[in-house]
């Protein structure tokens, strides 16, 4: 009885903890098809639903991602994005109408893309998207990594966007792949205002140069738009299988280079057409640029010039063409040109070099920009002959008026006496006053006054003389002196004061005078003239 009582409790208990373990084995299957089908709910697919490329609704993944996107008008943006990611997406869409579902699939990539399109007919279009890496894998995010990075891709996507450099990434077909809103907006504007996909070859990279194909290089590439030309400066990189370009805006250069070009020509053109000679040597003193005329001038042959000699072999050159002054021993001479140098690099310095072959170079050191130093090389023979003519005619002059008898002097329109001889200094005082109211008042005290002075003084203060005149007063010293006055060119005066008048022969007439005057001191001209 007992036994069989025992065994009828041992299978109650049996059947109890049998029934509790298939309970909560049901509960834990239940519990995960909940937690599935919350899973699944919180993975929401991206789709988008468009009627005549108009957006008629979307899920919030997709209206996230359409959010992201850069351009204007909901379908345009996603075209364009999905052209850069599935090339074959706009030859495709026209011919959607004779089959209701394609797909397609980027596999060239790192994060491939999936994408349905389905006509539902009456202009509608369902475009479903998906990541087949990501499907049936359940995928944890840290949300303050997510909102890093999220802000820090909408940084460059907005710093991209608002460059005004030209960017954009093709593969190895040639095919644009991506592009930043510059690059969409020059080709919209080379496509009349049409968005074209894929996306056109503003730049042909594969002309590029060889130099270009390292990193970094850069070449200048030319674009015309609305008949006009922009420039760029396109920099290359290869990344993974494709290429990526950025193309900053290098018209300001261009127009500073073309300037700098036409600046030079006619520097060139002017520098062609002086008769001096030039040369500019740089900091580290190498010729850097020279002209016609100082080949001419010194006589040095181009090929020596064009191989940018230093300036010590420049002057060692002269010295042998003997185009130097001709020193004493070399050190001096070297000790000189040393001179020339320091002096023309720290300010103006000229120096004349008398040449052995009897021609006279001036030369001028003027110090330039950035530690150069040009020098010009100027021939003044045919100066120097002149100037030492005009002081030899000046010399020969001088010597003429010292050997007249009679005192001569100059005087200027306003009274500043010009020029006089020995003569007039040995009748009137050496140092000669500088006016004319000056000499005439050392007359006046000298001689006193008298009818002939006072006529003399009237003649210098009336008009310019048309005609010669002449009259007598008394001299220093006592005697009678004659005084002739003509008028010269410039309204200038010449004056001549004659020795005492000697005894004229029996039937020869009386020297003219001044008409109108009357001869000084009547009694003494009648003594002088009788003896």
């Amino acid at each position: 009885m007992v036994a069989h009582f025992l065994i009828a409790f041992a299978a109650a208990a049996l059947a109890v903890l049998l029934a509790l373990g298939l309970i909560r084995l049901a509960d834990r299957r239940f519990a995960g098809a909940q937690a599935a089908r919350g899973l699944e709910r919180e993975i929401e697919p991206i789709v988008f639903l468009f009627r005549h490329q108009a957006l008629v609704d979307a899920t919030a993944p997709a209206r996230a991602l359409l959010a992201n996107l850069p351009g204007e008008g909901d379908w345009q943006r996603l075209s364009s994005w999905l052209g850069m990611r599935l090339p074959e997406f706009g030859a495709l869409l026209p011919d959607l109408g004779g089959a209701a579902r394609v797909e397609l699939q980027e596999r060239a990539c790192d994060q491939p893309l999936r994408l349905r399109a389905e006509d539902l007919g009456d202009g509608l279009l369902r475009l479903t998207l998906a990541d087949p890496a990501a499907e049936n894998a359940g995928i944890l995010v840290d949300s303050l990594s997510l909102g890093a990075m999220e802000q820090e891709l909408e940084i460059l996507r907005s710093t991209m966007d608002h460059s005004p450099m030209l960017a954009w990434r093709q593969d190895r077909q040639g095919q644009v792949t991506w592009a930043n809103s510059a690059y969409l907006s020059l080709a919209e504007a080379k496509a009349e205002g049409q968005t074209l996909w894929p996306l056109p070859q503003l730049i042909d990279l594969s002309a590029r140069p060889a130099q270009a194909n390292a990193a970094g290089s850069a070449r200048r590439v030319q674009i015309d738009q609305g008949g006009q030309s922009r420039w760029y400066d396109c920099h290359l990189h290869e990344v993974a299988d494709q290429t990526v370009a950025i193309a900053l805006p290098a018209d300001a250069a261009v127009r500073a280079e073309r300037s700098l070009r036409e600046f030079v020509q006619t520097l060139t053109k002017t520098f062609a057409d002086l008769p001096i000679g030039l040369a500019i040597f740089d900091r580290d003193r190498n010729l850097q640029l020279f002209n016609p005329a100082l080949i001419d001038l010194t006589g040095l042959a181009t090929g020596f010039l064009t191989a940018r000699p230093t300036l010590y072999a420049f002057l060692d050159r002269l010295r042998e063409a003997r185009m130097v002054p001709e020193p004493k021993d070399y050190r001096s001479w070297r000790n000189q040109m040393n001179t020339l140098e320091a002096a023309a690099s720290s300010g103006h310095h000229v120096e004349m070099w008398s040449l052995p072959g009897g021609q006279t170079y001036r030369v001028t050191g003027r110090p330039h920009p950035d530690g150069a130093v040009a020098f010009l090389f100027e021939d003044i023979t045919s100066e120097i002959s002149l100037t030492r003519k005009f002081r030899a005619d000046l010399s020969l002059g001088a010597e003429v008026l010292d050997a007249l008898e009679d005192g001569v002097a100059v005087f200027a329109a306003n009274g500043e006496l010009l020029i006089s001889n020995r003569r007039y200094a040995e009748l009137w005082g050496r140092a000669a006053p500088a006016t004319l109211d000056d000499h005439v008042a050392i007359w006046t005290e000298t001689c006193g006054s008298s009818p002939g002075l006072a006529i003399l003084r009237e003649a210098l203060n009336a008009a310019h003389p048309d005609e010669p005149l002449r009259g007598a007063m008394a001299g220093p010293a006592g005697g009678l002196l004659s005084w002739g006055l003509r008028g010269l060119s410039g309204g200038r005066l010449l004056l001549s004061f004659a020795a005492p008048v000697p005894t004229l022969p029996v039937g020869r007439e009386m020297p003219r005078v001044a008409e109108g005057s009357e001869p000084a001191e009547p009694a003494a001209m009648s003594r002088a003239l009788t003896g």
